[in-house]
């Protein structure tokens, strides 16, 4: 296979575990856990499992030059995206997010435009339509608008959240070019890391771990391993080679893969208004992916 087709296959995989997260990550706040008490294990979590790869396969060092962009993809893409993005979704609701992050292929379009100088083609932009139509169409089919003043803060949260990691997306394309995904992405993560530690330690020391259900414990596992750990490399290794555009418009398979759980596990049935809104995510997403990217 080539590198193209690699680059594809781990978005896929980045978005099918980011598919359960948006469920688990708030029923493991529901609780248990306070929203920052969360960001702060499942940062602290995968940082420490970024160095220690790293450390065992790994010998590569960094230019003291490229340090202020990787703090601020550390800013950007881990703290301010990930503290917003739970305690907006302690305010809201898992629906309102989903169709709040389809923002996203939007958000770094435009900022890949204006930063990055990525080619602004008709067909990029129509594929980014479609999937969006396409995204909202099956999310709200399923379960139905809850936008309204009583949410207005968390999903004002998850928006700067979608627009924080999307401005990521775009710093981070350039420095790929000269690192590898793990050697990027463990500095990312200590920058991160400085900002979410005092953020966090509080709530973090309140959790009550001695009463908390199994259950609960292995939700943050995944979290921590899946959403955070393998997400983000496989969407940094991703972005090695594809663009920030088509990097991102992989957020639309998210609710065409929680579909098919919901499917195959008995709890949801296929109508033709899904199949319609499937096609059309996939469509949108094969004619951004199709259009090429000029790197600066």
């Amino acid at each position: 296979m080539n590198r193209s087709l690699y680059a594809h296959l781990a978005l896929f995989g980045a978005n099918l575990i980011y598919g359960l997260n948006y469920t688990l990550a708030k029923d493991v706040m529901h609780g248990f856990i306070q929203p920052y008490g969360f960001i702060f294990c499942r940062v602290t979590g995968a940082l420490i499992l970024f160095w220690l790869i790293h450390a065992l396969f790994y010998r590569e060092k960094i230019d003291r030059k490229d340090i202020p962009r990787l703090m601020l993809c550390g800013l950007f893409g881990v703290a301010i995206n990930q503290l917003l993005f739970f305690k907006g979704l302690d305010l809201s609701h898992p629906i309102n997010a989903a169709i709040i992050m389809t923002t996203n292929p939007i958000l770094v379009l435009i900022l890949s435009t204006l930063i990055a100088r990525e080619k602004l083609s008709w067909i990029k932009s129509l594929g980014i339509g479609i999937g969006i139509s396409g995204a909202i169409t099956l999310i709200t089919f399923n379960d139905g608008f809850k936008f309204g003043n009583a949410t207005s803060i968390g999903d004002l949260l998850i928006f700067i959240n979608a627009t924080s990691y999307g401005l990521y997306l775009v710093l981070a394309k350039k420095i790929m070019n000269k690192y590898k995904p793990l050697t990027v992405i463990k500095w990312v993560f200590l920058f991160g890391y400085l900002v979410v530690f005092p953020v966090g330690w509080t709530e973090f020391t309140e959790i009550q771990w001695s009463t908390m259900p199994v259950k609960i414990i292995w939700e943050i596992i995944y979290v921590i391993i899946g959403t955070t750990f393998l997400a983000y490399l496989l969407n940094i290794y991703a972005l090695k080679i594809v663009s920030p555009t088509t990097a991102s418009s992989y957020i639309y398979l998210q609710p065409v893969l929680a579909s098919i759980f919901a499917i195959w596990f008995g709890a949801d049935n296929i109508t033709v208004i899904k199949v319609f809104a499937a096609l059309m995510i996939f469509a949108g997403v094969y004619l951004v992916s199709k259009t090429t990217y000029k790197n600066v």
